[in-house]
């Protein structure tokens, strides 16, 4: 969900300038009068523009569990959005308890978002030495410090090598669980120094410690096992004809949202020799609709972190389908 934050004036006013604003919103389709739910609010881009095309019966609900979206979320007074302080793995569960039964679009904008990275002392960054938090909901769960400085090293080696595909993950991981026997590791600067010392190599402008930070971010807000969780459920709720679209900025989670879309999508992927009628053959759930869309070359240059942005859509079909238990 990455935006750019453009200082304004000495009192630090930031301009937020949301990723494929326009392409995410025109793929949803949107009907004047449908239900939408927005499963990362951020800091609304994607949601004002949503609302702007909804009428009087529309509906938008916004999840979130950053408390600073939650509270950037409140100041819109707007009868029509819903707000939920939560992960979007409780996607189901929370339509159950607003009454909704089927929606007409979802959108998902993964990730780690601008303010988040830029405000020191979330510690998402490398670039301020900040207390080792990394949590996307503040008022809940363990921090990126107090796991470094319990877990074992084989695990650390394990998370890092995973989620931020870190080839010297051993090395790293090694180097924490040496520097916590003498004290703590506690701030983002003295990871990000661990990492500079380890990291041997890199791709040109990119910092030693990228993939370690990347990695650990993951792991504590568990992204990709919620990704995993939610996309069944969103296609189980979508009435015929709604749309899903999904920006994601890591290879990780593209690959989560391709191999899911592909799977759904091809249900006569029978063997060879299975003779079967092709009237026989289960129609799919969804289809995915044109190919995958990514920013620009003029708003990567207004917004560099939209390099690795690439959203899939896909369309619900009036096949009938129930998420797997």
């Amino acid at each position: 969900m990455t935006t750019v934050a453009a200082n304004t004036s000495a009192q630090s006013a930031f301009v937020h300038r949301t990723v494929l604003l326009d392409e995410a919103v025109d793929a949803l389709a949107i009907r004047a009068d449908g239900v939408y739910v927005d499963g990362t609010f951020g800091r609304g881009g994607h949601s004002r523009l949503i609302l702007s095309k909804l009428g009087e019966q529309g509906r938008l609900v916004v999840f979130d569990k950053d408390p600073q979206a939650i509270a950037c979320a409140q100041a819109i007074a707007d009868p029509r959005l819903v707000i939920v302080h939560d992960g979007f793995t409780t996607f189901r569960q929370q339509l159950d308890a607003l009454g909704i039964a089927q929606v007409d679009g979802v959108l998902l904008d993964l990730g780690v978002s601008s303010p988040q990275i830029d405000q020191a002392e979330r510690g998402f960054s490398f670039r301020f030495n900040a207390p080792l938090d990394m949590r996307m909901d503040t008022t809940r769960g363990m921090t990126a410090a107090e796991w470094l400085n319990t877990a074992a090293e084989a695990d650390i080696a394990e998370v890092i090598k995973t989620y931020g595909e870190e080839r010297f993950a051993r090395k790293i991981a090694a180097a924490i669980v040496q520097i916590r026997a003498e004290s703590p590791l506690e701030t983002t600067g003295q990871l990000a120094r661990l990492c500079a010392e380890n990291v041997r190599s890199r791709e040109p402008g990119q910092d030693p410690a990228t993939r370690t930070f990347q990695a650990i971010r993951i792991f504590i807000n568990r992204e990709l096992e919620e990704l995993k969780a939610v996309l069944p459920q969103i296609v189980a709720s979508l009435r015929a004809g709604g749309r899903l679209a999904v920006i994601s900025f890591h290879s990780l989670e593209d690959r989560i949202v391709k191999h899911f879309l592909r799977d759904l999508e091809q249900t006569d992927d029978l063997p060879s020799w299975v003779a079967v009628r092709r009237e026989d053959i289960p129609a799919s759930p969804i289809t995915t609709v044109g190919k995958p869309i990514k920013a620009s070359a003029a708003e990567v240059a207004a917004n560099p972190r939209a390099r690795s942005a690439i959203m899939r859509v896909a369309e619900r079909t009036a096949t009938a389908w129930e998420q797997p238990v």
